[in-house]
């Protein structure tokens, strides 16, 4: 049995608030950072300001699994195992590749039991979704992966033409999530900024990898921007991330490296 004051959902500390919640994940953000000097006590304000927050994601346990990307846990209390999550050589050996191949750590920690579970603080944004609203499963861009409820099949899916993907410096291999559960990624935006883009038998073309998420069913390629090397070279784009088929993307209209913590110079 064990008690946990002055956290998230507890009276008295207001600072830290729950944004997001879905299964047995709850989004913890912190509206201000306490733990400042004077030095950098302005730097910490206007971050708050503009929604530069810490956040963490809090897992409630009953029983249930987690599933997490390896070094992201900071604590847990109550009846909770950390396992690998691995039923032999042979799974050992999937594992391994599609760590390899997707960016992803090789062996993801499995938290069982009841309890509390807290991952490590971020600066990025911890977006929350269920997989059983994208039939056929969700594909995650490279990195992104968090946590998932240990009911998700995790696999890997490739993309369509191989010259391609390595030409325009994409990774081959995505991560899928499949079946019923939540899962939370790591994103350089928040959920309202998300663009959501529902296809029927049609095309989308993307500059960059922009994309977080998109259906399973979706036929994903690298490809010239125009019809021929010279269109290509007159729009000045090159090579575009393509979807095509019918399902759902989202996408960011921003991404890069911002959002690392606030510093002083």
């Amino acid at each position: 049995m064990f008690q946990v004051k002055n956290f998230v959902g507890n009276a008295g500390n207001d600072d830290i608030i729950v944004t997001d919640e879905k299964g047995p994940f709850r989004v913890a953000e912190y509206k201000r950072d306490l733990s400042v000097s004077p030095a950098d006590s302005e730097v910490a304000y206007f971050s708050s300001e503009m929604n530069v927050r810490k956040r963490q994601l809090v897992c409630r346990m009953n029983g249930n699994g987690i599933t997490t990307q390896a070094g992201a846990m900071q604590w847990f209390a109550g009846d909770v195992k950390c396992t690998t999550g691995i039923k032999g050589i042979g799974d050992f050996v999937g594992k391994a590749f599609r760590g390899k191949a997707t960016g992803e750590s090789v062996i993801k920690p499995e938290y069982v039991g009841s309890g509390l579970l807290v991952l490590e603080p971020t600066y990025r944004y911890l977006l929350l979704m269920d997989a059983s609203e994208w039939p056929g499963g969700v594909v995650l861009d490279d990195g992104l992966f968090l946590a998932c409820e240990s009911t998700l099949r995790q696999s890997t899916v490739m993309r369509s033409n191989l010259s391609s993907a390595i030409a325009g410096g994409e990774g081959l291999f995505n991560l899928k999530l499949e079946g019923k559960g939540a899962f939370c990624i790591e994103a350089d935006c928040p959920y309202e900024e998300l663009i959501e883009i529902d296809m029927q038998d049609d095309v989308l073309k993307i500059d960059g990898n922009f994309a977080v998420a998109w259906s399973a069913g979706l036929r994903f390629t690298v490809e010239r921007s125009g019809k021929s090397l010279l269109g290509s070279a007159a729009s000045g784009e090159g090579l575009v991330n393509v979807y095509r088929g019918t399902g759902r993307v989202l996408m960011m209209p921003v991404r890069g490296s911002r959002l690392s913590a606030p510093t002083v110079e």
